[in-house]
């Protein structure tokens, strides 16, 4: 074969390859309406009865009740009634763990405000006749109790004052936050509550971002405007350090800070918000979890969806100028993701995304804000 039918091989090669590879894109790309919704959630809901519900209604029960917590809370975001039997059975068990003290927790654990917060959020999601009125309002109260301030031995100078965390690491994190201030907005506190107001305190402080809410020696070192884990006990960053020493943002705790804001109180025009929304829109992604890869993806993914749905975030527009409708995207990137059995589970098996429960649980979650609307005939 001559060099001159070799290059021309070669020519029809590199003008055919773009077009094969758009093909193949368009091929795999998934149109998700109101009917293949609903079918996704029946079989996720059908896999969490069939295969993940253990005998006792939970679910991942070697861990307390925050997996069981987590899955129900999902199902009943997806239209289940509390009185549907795969959750009635759920909710019975996660009874069994309210406490005297108003928490709701396994004894002798780490997590009493991970739980507390998570069975929270469950029970006022399943609350539809004020049968957990009491329940709600003693966890809130218990919470409050637990939060890091001078009752700890931290006034407002220090770096967990405000915060939630898992006790065993004796310091707050934004994660624990987080799910704290969700519960708190659940059981009705407002900005001005004063817990709420201590946990923004917090909040502000695990961002990347000089201000008069954060003066901590991190935010100069990487002035990024994303969030890390905690500025407490010498801080940490779950995607690690700069080489100048500053902690790392990544996208689950982005989010969580950003969700945490709002809900908090903080308007969309605030500079830590518009901060965070920068960084949000520089890197985003859908197939990993920004600076940590596919750890924690499907923890991301909701946390995703809960902050832009709180920002009122319709379009995301990225660092190479792209528009994203982050809903659809975020839809159809869930449905591809889904197994045969109808579960999610997470190939990256840290943080117990191994457990297609939980992991299902999440998925069903970040659906929840991205359900299609449906067609009028």
């Amino acid at each position: 074969m001559s060099i001159r039918v070799l290059f021309s091989v070669a020519m029809f090669a590199l003008v055919l390859a773009p077009v094969l590879s758009a093909a193949e894109k368009a091929e795999k790309k998934v149109v998700v309406d109101a009917k293949t919704y609903g079918k996704t959630v029946d079989r996720a809901v059908q896999y969490l009865k069939t295969k993940g519900q253990a005998a006792d209604g939970s679910y991942a029960g070697y861990t307390g009740p925050g997996v069981t917590a987590v899955v129900t809370t999902s199902i009943l975001r997806q239209g289940r009634s509390p009185d549907d039997p795969v959750v009635a059975k759920s909710l019975k068990y996660l009874e069994g763990f309210v406490q005297p003290d108003g928490g709701i927790y396994k004894k002798d654990n780490f997590y009493r405000n991970y739980e507390t917060s998570i069975a929270l959020l469950c029970f006022d999601a399943a609350n539809k006749d004020g049968r957990y009125d009491k329940t709600i309002k003693k966890a809130e109260g218990f919470l409050k109790g637990i939060q890091w301030d001078q009752d700890e031995g931290h006034d407002s100078a220090s770096t967990s004052y405000g915060g939630a965390g898992y006790g065993k690491h004796k310091r707050p994190d934004l994660s624990n936050t987080s799910f704290l201030i969700e519960a708190l907005k659940t059981a009705g506190a407002k900005p001005d509550d004063e817990a709420m107001k201590k946990a923004l305190i917090f909040v502000s402080r695990c961002q990347n971002l000089e201000t008069e809410n954060n003066t901590t020696p991190f935010a100069a070192k990487n002035p990024d405007g994303g969030f890390y884990y905690t500025p407490a006990a010498g801080g940490t960053s779950q995607a690690g350090e700069t080489p100048g020493g500053g902690l790392r943002s990544y996208g689950s705790m982005t989010y969580a800070g950003l969700k945490s804001m709002i809900y908090a109180g903080v308007k969309p025009d605030d500079p830590r918000v518009k901060a965070a929304v920068t960084w949000a829109k520089k890197h985003y992604a859908l197939d990993t979890n920004p600076g940590l890869g596919k750890a924690g993806l499907y923890y991301y993914y909701h946390m995703l969806a809960k902050a832009l749905d709180a920002i009122g975030e319709e379009v995301i527009t990225d660092a190479k100028g792209v528009k994203h409708n982050w809903r659809e995207e975020l839809l159809e990137e869930l449905v591809r993701r889904q197994r045969p059995d109808g579960s999610w589970v997470n190939e990256n098996v840290r943080w117990l995304e191994g457990d297609a429960s939980l992991v299902t649980g999440y998925a069903l979650l970040a659906m929840a804000y991205c359900k299609p609307a449906v067609e009028q005939k």
